[in-house]
C-alpha cells in the first residue's frame, strides 16, 4: 500500500513537473502603437503666419506701415500678444462681432484655436 502510494505521487509529481514550461525561449513582443503618426503641433512659422497674411494683414487692415485695424500683426510677437493678451482669440470665434467683418474662415479658426492649444510656438 505504501509502496502504490509512493508510486502514485511521484508520478503525480513528474506530470506536474513536465506540464511546466519556461518562458526564456519566448520572443518578448513590443506594444504596437495603434496610430504611427506623429503628433504635429501648429506653429506660427509653419502655419499661422501664412494664414494671418493673407486674411488679417491685407488690404492696409493689419500691416505693418499703417494699419486701418490700429493693430499690426505682422511678426511673431505681435499675433503671439494679439492672441494672448488682446482680443484675436475672442474676435476670431465671435458670430456677433467677427474678425474678420467679411466673414468668418473656418479653417483659419480652429488654425489659431490649435495654435493656442498648443501653447502658441514659434517654430
Amino acid at each position: 500500500m505504501k509502496t502504490n502510494l509512493l508510486f502514485v505521487l511521484s508520478i503525480s509529481i513528474f506530470v506536474s513537473l513536465a506540464s511546466c514550461s519556461s518562458d526564456d525561449d519566448a520572443t518578448p513582443t513590443d506594444p504596437v502603437d495603434p496610430d504611427p503618426t506623429p503628433v504635429t503641433k501648429t506653429t506660427y512659422d509653419k502655419d499661422v503666419k501664412t494664414a494671418i497674411n493673407n486674411s488679417c494683414a491685407t488690404s492696409n487692415c493689419h500691416d505693418a506701415t499703417a494699419p486701418t485695424g490700429g493693430l499690426p500683426l505682422t511678426n511673431y510677437t505681435q499675433v503671439k500678444n494679439a492672441a494672448q493678451n488682446g482680443n484675436l482669440i475672442t474676435r476670431i470665434n465671435s458670430n456677433t462681432n467677427p474678425m474678420p467683418p467679411t466673414g468668418k474662415d473656418q479653417s483659419i479658426i480652429n488654425l489659431i484655436n490649435n495654435w493656442k492649444n498648443d501653447g502658441y510656438l514659434e517654430n
